[in-house]
């Protein structure tokens, strides 16, 4: 069994997406540190100036704060609601694509509950993906598994917890800390997910073409048709 890991995402990117269906089980890894400025709690779309950010603010807390203890920050102002700014940028840029109408209402849904903890709204955000895309890989939440360690020990705990033979990395910041000897020694195999990008047609197509942004930008655009795109990752997989 292949295992792949992550942390959540909010509106996660196609090679997001890709990368758990190539697995046979992916793990949210929800108890590693928060990490500031980073896709937690924040994604792109594509508007008339280019690529900018959608953005779920959080209340302040320590720096050890776990992904999992993470909440929404909220405002008594309506104006100021992160919801109802969100919505309206999202109705804003792509109410005109080819897809817009037909789904928007299951992503209107999820902006219209009063969401507390971060990770159960990303969850739900993943949710969506992978219903629309047609995603059937079983998830775990790390933060089941009661893992020790940190970096290759942990994901090493990690493929042992849920009895797998083969960890799947992702080609970013894993590479700078995974240890492939490790893995040889533990009897565990490591594969790599590289990805991609499809290049479709978006809005404001005078504005050159924005990769790796939020999922709903391809599905808005190309609708069910950009399925393909994420069925082709069980075909980029290397094993190390």
């Amino acid at each position: 069994m292949i295992v792949a890991a992550h942390q959540p995402a909010y509106l996660p990117w196609l090679g997001y997406l890709a990368k758990i269906a190539a697995a046979d089980l992916f793990v949210v890894m929800d108890d590693l540190q928060y990490e500031a400025q980073n896709f937690q709690n924040r994604n792109r779309i594509k508007t008339g100036t280019g690529a900018a950010w959608l953005t779920v603010p959080v209340e302040r807390g320590s720096l050890y704060d776990r992904i999992i203890d993470k909440r929404i920050a909220h405002t008594t102002n309506p104006r100021h609601d992160w919801r109802r700014r969100s919505w309206a940028t999202i109705e804003t840029h792509y109410r005109r694509a080819p897809y817009f109408a037909r789904y928007a209402p299951e992503l209107r849904a999820i902006y219209d509950v009063d969401w507390t903890s971060l990770v159960e709204l990303d969850l739900r955000m993943l949710d969506l993906a992978r219903g629309w895309f047609g995603i059937t890989t079983p998830i775990v939440r790390s933060s089941t598994l009661a893992l020790s360690g940190a970096k290759t020990d942990r994901i090493l705990a990690m493929v042992r917890a849920v009895g797998a033979s083969t960890y799947l990395s992702g080609t970013g910041g894993s590479t700078q800390y995974l240890e492939a000897r490790a893995f040889q020694t533990a009897g565990i195999g490591l594969a790599w997910h590289r990805y991609e990008h499809p290049v479709y047609e978006q809005r404001y197509p005078s504005i050159p073409f924005a990769p790796r942004l939020a999922f709903l930008d391809a599905w808005f655009n190309v609708g069910p048709e950009s399925c393909a795109w994420i069925a082709v990752a069980n075909r980029q997989r290397e094993v190390a």
